[in-house]
């Protein structure tokens, strides 16, 4: 099973979290690639989207290769075996920490035109993304939307492997991904088409869906 787009990837997703029952609930995209999965979710259950934005915190020397993330609401979620492994020190994870903040406060005010957060207070806050690979920014999206008083705080992903679904099914309340390959290599191995989203559909989106 391969997904021809996000689109499509967000449609099937739609279904299965609309079997689940999710009572008031809210999307919450994980950027950039999760929010035309999210659109359609939300369009299937005409229910408010928003971003939830986040940002994989990368090896001073190796960007590529995550030691944790953060998350809108002060949320900081870190990969202590890989810190310790690689002998990162505090400021070391510090300074990229402030690094990312910024650029999380940047795209989140872009991505709202300057406005704010969606209340999740009471609601189930279903928090989507195009794929899963570590889970990191998974795990800080569902750590955010729990601060932010969501009542329950679902995950659901087109595609992820088993071991990082199995973790995040502990953390969030409910996870839905119906495609767990036993090897999995990367999420855009699951996709036809699997362009970068840019910034100006993220707005256009949302607005759309305002």
């Amino acid at each position: 099973m391969r997904y021809r787009d996000r689109g499509q990837a967000g449609r099937l997703l739609a279904e299965e979290v609309a079997k689940a029952g999710p009572v008031a609930p809210v999307v919450l995209a994980l950027p950039r690639g999760g929010v035309p999965v999210a659109n359609e979710i939300s369009v299937s259950l005409d229910c408010p989207l928003d971003v939830l934005v986040a940002r994989k915190l990368g090896v001073p020397w190796q960007p590529e290769l995550g030691m944790g993330a953060i998350a809108e609401g002060e949320v900081k979620v870190l990969n202590a075996d890989l810190i310790k492994r690689l002998r990162l020190t505090e400021d070391e994870v510090e300074t990229v920490r402030k690094l990312e903040d910024v650029e999380l406060r940047r795209r989140a005010g872009v991505y709202r035109s300057g406005g704010e957060r969606l209340p999740v207070t009471g609601a189930t806050a279903i928090i989507v993304d195009d794929g899963l690979a570590t889970g990191f920014t998974a795990a800080a999206g569902v750590a955010s939307a729990r601060r932010a008083g969501a009542d329950q705080v679902w995950m659901a992903v087109p595609v992820g492997p088993p071991d990082t679904v199995d973790w995040l099914g502990e953390l969030a309340d409910n996870i839905i991904c119906p495609l767990m390959p036993r090897f999995f290599e990367a999420v855009g191995m699951w996709y036809d088409d699997f362009d970068q989203t840019t910034d100006d559909e993220v707005v256009g989106l949302l607005e759309a869906r305002r």
